[in-house]
């Protein structure tokens, strides 16, 4: 009986480290990892607070709540995340989709989108621990790769055209791409060129250092330079909009106070942003997880996401992603474990608490050339010259997100590459690739004629092979493809055999198609025979009664032995 207390109490640290594995790794943790985790968080450092900064205001709201935001997300996602490096935060791929569903809700109140930020950062939150707790992780491959490739392209014009001004030194109030552009060209003659020339200075070492030296921290050696010049140069007094000195202490958690009214749109948005979060953190993830030989939980993924966009939302926050570039820091830093990123978060903090004045002195111009790198890097012309080459209708696809989220709007942009994907995905369904398979003496096995030349047709056997389900959208062009081989068969073949491997289903809809087809085909003289059935599909079509139409014998193992058995039956008939 003495035992039982213990088997209790390890079964409830069982269950609390499956929900926050940070217990588990603050239990089992190695002495020998401190050091790299240490050295890890203080290089990561470099990065968080520049972008965090930057990225706040290209989500539309003040700096400083991007490194509330930064704080707050690392440290709730070292307690619920199962991975020991992935590094989330503000994120450039959300900050566009932020802004949009922020901005005209808050009419120009400050402290109202700051509230509706917070509230979206919760919606999020949800989505995503929902989508965790329900296993709905695959939802993320909604977004291809070629979709995703778009949409990142044309957020990558989008983001770049907007942070023109602001290296420039002027604003703009233009909201579209087409109108930005325009605003922008219009408001030249407002250039201010020191900061011009600070911006391009940034720009020049984030992207210089990043090609040559690609693990030398260019950001943090762009701003300490910037600060620097702004400071000998006395850049504010010469027109250049600086960070000022930023609020000192860190925000109590409290509930935004968005309107009732609001959330709609704010869910909306919400499901559109958690998933692009959720593609890139379970992407990320499983990338670095191969390269660091450990296994992570997708759900639980979503899991650790969903609480770092809870507790950003509760922070005067913002919602957040997985940083794929801060990771790879993290990584090629030598972290272990979620220490790194407590380790951040408490430098970070320290900042905000201890000496707010350390970045006053920083230019926005700075932020713009952080944001624009990032946006630089988002539009990947490798990846689209690869899917030109390779599969053009793939590229054509991104092209199209990139034009809707480019000319559209970034959060119908979202919906134009979720529809598109659905519209690729089920156009290659309803009309998927068929072969006539034949033998060819130099090649084992049955094949393609369209792809093997030399291959013959089998005499009086129609052997077809149908690379999809059969289901109501393609019942008709399966019957039709059937038909049209037949006729164009000359003379007419006395068996229709369907090598039925690659079809994974059969819908009621289908079946009752092949007992007509079969019926139509005996009339003509005709039988219709399947090889290669999955044994679950067969039994499908079983229920469905075909067996009555088609007899049983005429589902065979393999091509080979339907081929074999029904050339004797030609013969012996």
């Amino acid at each position: 009986m003495a035992s039982m207390p213990d088997a209790a109490t390890g079964s409830r640290l069982g269950i609390v480290e499956h929900w926050i594995p940070g217990v588990r790794v603050l239990r089992t943790y190695h002495g020998p990892w401190l050091a790299r985790d240490l050295v890890a968080g203080i290089v990561l450092v470099t990065l968080l607070v520049p972008q965090g900064m930057a990225y706040a205001e290209l989500s539309g709201l003040p700096a400083i709540t991007g490194l509330y935001t930064t704080v707050v997300c690392l440290v709730a996602y070292a307690l619920v995340g199962p991975s020991p490096i992935l590094v989330l935060g503000p994120d450039s791929a959300l900050g566009p989709m932020i802004a949009a569903t922020i901005l005209p809700l808050a009419a120009g109140d400050q402290d109202q989108a700051i509230a509706l930020a917070g509230m979206l950062a919760i919606l999020v939150g949800f989505v995503c621990l929902g989508a965790g707790i329900a296993r709905l992780g695959f939802v993320a491959d909604l977004l291809s790769n070629p979709v995703r490739t778009g949409y990142l392209a044309g957020l990558a014009v989008v983001i770049f055209i907007g942070q023109l001004p602001k290296l420039f030194g002027f604003s703009t109030d233009a909201n579209g791409l087409v109108a930005e552009a325009g605003a922008f060209l219009q408001g030249l003659d407002l250039t201010n060129p020191w900061a011009l020339g600070i911006g391009l200075l940034s720009l020049a070492i984030i992207l210089g250092l990043k090609r040559v030296s690609p693990r030398t921290p260019g950001i943090l050696i762009a701003v300490v330079v910037a600060i620097v010049l702004s400071m000998v140069l006395d850049l504010a007094s010469r027109g250049v909009s600086v960070i000022g000195v930023l609020p000192q202490g860190f925000p109590l958690p409290s509930l935004p106070g968005a309107q009732l009214s609001d959330v709609p749109v704010l869910f909306a948005s919400a499901v559109g942003i958690s998933l692009v979060a959720i593609g890139d953190t379970i992407s990320t993830s499983g990338g670095f997880a191969s390269r660091g030989g450990y296994e992570v939980d997708g759900d639980q993924e979503l899991a650790g996401i969903g609480a770092a966009n809870l507790a950003a939302g509760m922070f005067s926050g913002f919602p957040v992603s997985t940083s794929g570039s801060r990771t790879a820091v993290a990584f090629q830093s030598g972290a272990k474990t979620q220490l790194t990123g407590l380790v951040a978060a408490g430098l970070v903090l320290a900042m905000l608490i201890v000496v707010p004045g350390l970045v006053q002195a920083m230019p926005q111009p700075v932020l713009a050339a952080v944001i624009i790198a990032a946006s630089i890097s988002l539009f990947d012309v490798a990846e689209l010259r690869r899917l030109y080459g390779v599969r053009k209708a793939e590229f054509a696809l991104a092209v199209a997100c990139g034009l809707g989220v480019a000319f559209i709007g970034v959060l119908q942009g979202i919906v134009i590459a979720v529809v598109l994907s659905a519209i690729y995905i089920f156009g290659r369904a309803w009309a998927p690739y068929s072969a006539v398979l034949g033998k060819t003496a130099d090649v084992p096995g049955y094949h393609d004629l369209a792809r093997y030349p030399d291959a013959q047709a089998i005499p009086g056997l129609l052997i077809v092979r149908w690379s999809a389900p059969l289901f109501f959208a393609n019942a008709n062009q399966f019957r039709d493809r059937i038909r049209a081989l037949v006729k164009a068969s000359t003379p007419a073949p006395l068996w229709v055999l369907v090598a039925a491997e690659p079809i994974t289903d059969i819908d009621t809809t289908a079946g009752a198609m092949l007992t007509d087809l079969d019926l139509e085909l005996n009339a003509a003289g005709i039988h219709l025979a399947f090889a290669e059935l999955q044994s679950g599909v067969r039994d499908t079509i079983v229920r469905y009664g075909l067996l009555e139409t088609i007899e049983e014998g005429h589902f065979y193992r393999s091509v080979s032995e339907a081929v074999e058995a029904l050339q004797q039956e030609m013969d012996a008939g």
